[in-house]
């Protein structure tokens, strides 16, 4: 009995072996963590330029693009700062900084020529299923106000990038562009907006499904639904062990791997601790959740086609900038008033409470510690907008829909996004950055993402930045340089130093993926 027991073991032992042996003989040459926006358009990027490159991606909810990325989790702006203030601040001697709103809008530029590559080559479609003409506003009240988004207009008619932008200050012409913002507005009143129709509305959480079905239909990549990666280990041959568990039977798998993207939204960061890379020391999150106010009532929505943009609240985070929104989701037109912030310890909105405490760590301690002192501001506002009443959320809907009523609009949870906490260079002290950055070993074999807006919009220029640390050498080779001149043509140049170039490109963009656009150097 003894010997029977005892060969049953050594069995059970050597067939433990050989599972281990056989998960750990499973390589590929990309693992993406995380199914959103990021990861699928990085994972895109890397087959076009090699179709060979075997890929595995790993979501830990039950479908892409649910968190982040899902269209009532983000603004679904094409983010090209055609109307977001934040973008262009006012400075100390009262100039206006375009610097971040031409960068932002080259950026965007960027995407569309790589989703109308994809739609011309019928590998994701039809574009109206995820971008739509929507116009950008801003729009203003009060003397101060309208003073800064005059200079703001009159900066941005020296970029050519922002030709075909109108300003006006008659309620009359703003009355013709978006009546719903007018109707029962003070005559007295002194207001200002500009208006600008090449701007769009971007369903991402439909262009990361099928940016996933393209690459899931080219047999190169596998996709695994309700898979978490929980760790990594470097191995001594410079590839990655990747731990993934199952979550439905709550079996953990490894997968070796020449490359790992870390694109996970809030959850990228403890997992990019989990590398022990040197340069992930030092980084931490300060976790921001917001809230729609969404209309439910048919004949309003109907009335309103524009995504107007306010001021923000001073020391507010840009996910806060109030807008109030025409979105295309699921093939409906709706409209929603927000976001308004708030705090939630979670790093996703389908995470855990412990996710902020968790977060801390030897390194990051310090500079997580003093951006929280730094940032008291940020603070006061977040619980301010966390003890709002229906009536304070209804009044601050009233500044840009006077009319506004209770019975027509439904409160909303919108999506959770960590803002980067890091050491400033300069300093050495702790600072709260808004903004997306990239993270990467030294060795180009592991990237991750932190932060937020305007992330999304921006998602191929970010991914184009993995390639250039992480493919450094496989880009400089001929056949690398003719396909990314291929996807993205102005690869390598400025569209706001070419307008010639710049028509050329918005012209191709627009006719492919059914937008307007407008000749650089005409005329509003």
């Amino acid at each position: 009995m003894k010997k029977i027991t005892l060969c049953l073991m050594a069995s059970m032992v050597l067939y433990s072996c050989r599972d281990q042996k056989s998960d750990q003989s499973e390589t590929v040459d990309v693992v993406l963590v995380g199914g959103g926006i990021m990861s699928v358009t990085l994972g895109n990027m890397l087959h076009e330029l090699d179709p060979e490159l075997s890929i595995a991606a790993y979501e830990r909810l039950d479908a892409v693009g649910k968190e982040s990325s899902a269209a009532w989790n983000n603004a679904g702006t094409g983010h090209s700062a055609l109307c977001e203030l934040n973008y262009t601040p006012e400075l100390a001697d009262g100039t206006i900084d375009t610097h971040k709103a031409v960068e932002i809008n080259e950026s965007f530029e960027v995407s569309k020529e790589f989703w109308s590559y994809l739609v011309a080559a019928k590998k994701i479609g039809p574009a109206s299923s995820f971008i739509n003409p929507t116009p950008h506003m801003s729009f203003v009240t009060g003397e101060a106000n309208v003073k800064y988004l005059k200079k703001r207009y009159l900066a941005l008619q020296k970029e050519p990038l922002f030709t075909g932008m109108e300003y006006s200050e008659d309620q009359k012409q703003i009355r013709s562009w978006i009546p719903l913002v007018m109707d029962g507005r003070d005559a007295s009143h002194k207001v200002a907006a500009t208006k600008i129709d090449i701007g769009t509305d971007v369903n991402y959480g439909i262009l990361t499904q099928k940016l996933a079905s393209n690459l899931v239909g080219s047999g190169k990549m596998k996709l695994e639904l309700s898979h978490e990666v929980n760790d990594f280990k470097r191995n001594d041959d410079g590839t990655w062990s990747v731990f993934v568990k199952d979550l439905k039977n709550n079996k953990t798998k490894t997968i070796r791997a020449k490359f790992v993207f870390i694109g996970a939204g809030g959850a990228t960061l403890p997992l990019l601790e989990k590398t022990h890379i040197p340069e992930a020391k030092g980084y931490g999150g300060f976790p921001v959740s917001g809230e729609w106010l969404v209309c439910n009532n048919a004949q309003i929505i109907a009335q309103h086609q524009a995504k107007v943009y306010g001021k923000a609240s001073v020391g507010s985070p840009p996910m806060s900038v109030p807008h109030l929104d025409t979105r295309i989701i699921n093939g409906k037109k709706e409209l929603l008033f927000g976001p308004f912030a708030g705090f939630s310890s979670k790093f996703l909105k389908n995470g855990t409470w412990g996710d902020l405490p968790e977060s801390f760590n030897f390194y990051n301690i310090r500079p997580m510690l003093e951006a929280g002192l730094d940032n008291v501001p940020l603070t006061k506002y977040l619980v301010e907008q966390v003890v709002l009443t229906p009536e304070e959320r209804l009044a601050a809907l009233r500044e840009y829909f006077p009319k506004a009523r209770m019975q027509d609009w439904d409160l909303r949870v919108a999506g959770q996004r960590v803002q980067v906490i890091k050491i400033d260079e300069k300093t050495k002290g702790g600072i709260l950055q808004f903004g997306t950055e990239v993270v990467t070993a030294s060795d180009g074999s592991v990237a991750a993402l932190l932060g937020a807006s305007p992330g999304a919009s921006t998602s191929v220029s970010i991914m184009l930045k993995v390639i250039e640390k992480c493919y450094k050498k496989e880009l400089q080779t001929p056949a690398w340089q003719l396909k990314i001149k291929q996807m993205i043509p102005s690869y390598g140049l400025k569209l706001s130093d070419d307008p010639a170039l710049a028509n050329a490109i918005r012209k191709h963009n627009s006719e492919q993926l059914g937008i307007i656009w407008k000749s650089i150097g005409s005329n509003p």
